[in-house]
């Protein structure tokens, strides 16, 4: 009882950490996708501001649905303007709502794991307190899960999934009537989402079938379960389609009315011709191997014995010890026991759990092994079965110090380090944008970004209407052509009121020097670790660390 209420109360610090980091907010940077799949996108359609909208979302190349971007960050966006608009928040739209607000709704979101945790850890014979803990300490927790990733959102349909399909006992007791239909809204709905979704939802969509095979005796009964899912999935899939076919086509029914006058047969029709679905036109892009390569290209195994370390750790490893142990023994009763009353059945259905619980695991992060593009991030649904299995007794316990200090490291690392400085970069531009003076007198800004990572126009809070600033994304440019760049747009440097700023991380700072342009000022925003440039450890330990670790943001002198 004592170790039950010691780990409640961690629960609640971990559960307000999680809330408070966000409000802070985060100022790690983790992949461009968690801004560019969402809300820069949103940000242009609803708050018309000055953004860049990237290839999967242009009519040319449709491969994202815009149903979860509304539904998230659209909305947020939606409810501060319509704020501002309705005069209750005179200056509701600026940098910092426009990061937190889609992070906040992402993060009340992510309470959906811990729910889904506690009401499958008795199911699973887990302790459900030891898996919350294990789950709201995680960092992949912290950071990932409050981040505005399409993978977030698939490890939360992937844990709504498996509530639905481990809701029951498997003794033989029947399905609930409802699930069946919500277990096809939601399948479809994360194979919209992502398509690799399906890779996740393979193994539970088994393990249900599996216990409505063993639990109907009616054949009748049987087929109307299967039937409510198909239907369900397809009227979903219907509602997504139809949603991007508008969307992406800019079907809009009162001008087509007002200039034709047809039936609704005729806007169906037309519907229907310029159809869109987005998961086959993501599939096709993905399965070209030179398409993949443009992304990177990555070895079969690096999901294996990287990119789960890196998530997950020491659970990790102790899961793969696991899976090794549990195959050497299924093996095993296959050759010497009788194979025929001990198949694949009885270890999904009629195993204790333990077994079941770990090809959940290691069968969708088998699947995502197949393509050669492998990020961390395509993992993170796979959390939920891990603290599942890893919350058995004295599994992870022993390694618990060492479970604290990954997680700190990993807290540490992708939250507040990683390209950590651009995000207060572009929120300290933001405010000298807007700032009185600049307000009272337009002033024209050139804002020159070199290897940082593509940086969210949307931060900076203009309109499309706005031509008064100007992005530039050098990416990871030679300092040859960065050079180039500078020195041309400081020759063309002739109004008085034109600003040329270049962001720029610390450990390639003297590039900018080389260029021979002169500076005004500069200014230093610690801390920033760029993987791409990283500071070289002679460096850091002569004292030079802070510059090492910062991103500068460089004014040009207008002389030049």
């Amino acid at each position: 009882a004592g170790s039950a209420m010691v780990a409640r109360a961690l629960w609640a610090l971990l559960a307000a950490l999680r809330a408070g980091w966000c409000l802070l907010p985060q100022s790690g940077y983790l992949h461009p996708d968690e801004f560019f799949q969402a809300p820069e996108v949103m940000a242009g359609d609803i708050l018309n501001l000055q953004v860049y909208y990237p290839w999967e979302f242009l009519s040319s190349s449709p491969c994202r649905t815009v149903v979860f971007p509304l539904m998230t960050s659209g909305v947020t966006y939606w409810v501060i303007k319509s704020l501002q608009q309705l005069g209750i928040c005179s200056s509701c739209i600026n940098s910092y709502t426009l990061l937190v607000s889609p992070r906040l709704l992402f993060t009340i979101f992510s309470f959906i794991l811990d729910y889904s945790v506690y009401r499958l850890a008795p199911f699973w014979g887990a302790d459900p307190w030891k898996a919350l803990v294990l789950l709201a300490g995680s960092y992949v927790t912290l950071v990932f899960y409050t981040r505005t990733f399409t993978n977030t959102l698939e490890g939360l349909l992937f844990a709504l999934l498996m509530v639905l399909v481990s809701s029951r006992k498997s003794s033989g007791s029947s399905a609930e009537p409802t699930s069946s239909s919500l277990i096809g809204v939601i399948t479809t709905a994360g194979f919209f989402n992502r398509p690799t979704f399906l890779a996740f939802a393979l193994m539970p969509l088994l393990y249900w079938a599996g216990l409505i095979v063993a639990s109907q005796k009616s054949i009748k009964t049987l087929m109307n379960h299967f039937l409510k899912l198909i239907l369900c999935a397809c009227f979903t899939a219907i509602v997504f389609i139809t949603a991007d076919t508008f969307y992406f086509t800019s079907v809009n029914l009162d001008n087509f009315y007002s200039t034709n006058k047809s039936s609704l047969i005729d806007v169906i029709a037309q519907l229907h011709e310029k159809m869109i679905v987005t998961p086959f036109n993501f599939l096709s892009y993905n399965l070209n191997p030179h398409n993949l390569a443009l992304h990177g290209s990555h070895p079969r195994v690096t999901h294996f014995t990287v990119n789960g370390v890196m998530l997950f750790g020491i659970l990790h490893i102790l899961a793969i010890g696991a899976g090794f142990r549990m195959l050497k023994k299924y093996v095993h009763q296959l050759i010497l026991v009788r194979w025929c009353y001990h198949g694949l059945p009885g270890l999904l259905v009629h195993s204790e759990g333990r077994p079941t619980l770990l090809l959940f695991y290691f069968v969708p992060l088998a699947f995502l092994s197949l393509f050669s593009h492998q990020e961390p991030r395509f993992l993170i649904p796979l959390i939920l079965p891990l603290v599942l299995f890893s919350a058995s007794p004295n599994r992870a316990m022993k390694w618990k110090l060492l479970i604290v200090l990954f997680n700190l490291l990993g807290a540490l690392l992708f939250g507040c380090l990683h390209q950590g400085g651009l995000i207060p970069c572009l929120f300290h531009l933001e405010q000298l944008i807007h700032s009185p003076a600049s307000s009272s007198h337009p002033r024209h800004y050139t804002l020159l970004f070199a290897h940082t990572y593509m940086p969210p126009r949307f931060l900076l809070n203009i309109k499309k209407t706005d031509m008064h600033v100007e992005v530039i994304d050098m990416a990871g440019s030679g300092e040859e052509t960065l050079c180039q760049t500078v020195e041309q747009r400081a020759s063309n440097f002739t109004c008085s009121d034109c600003h040329i700023f270049i962001i720029i991380p610390g450990t390639v700072r003297a590039t900018i020097t080389k260029c021979g342009v002169s500076l005004k000022n500069e200014t230093l925003i610690f801390p920033h670790l760029s993987m791409e440039d990283p500071p070289e450890i002679p460096i850091l330990s002569r004292g030079n660390w802070r510059s090492q670790l910062g991103l500068y943001i460089l004014e040009l002198e207008s002389d030049h």
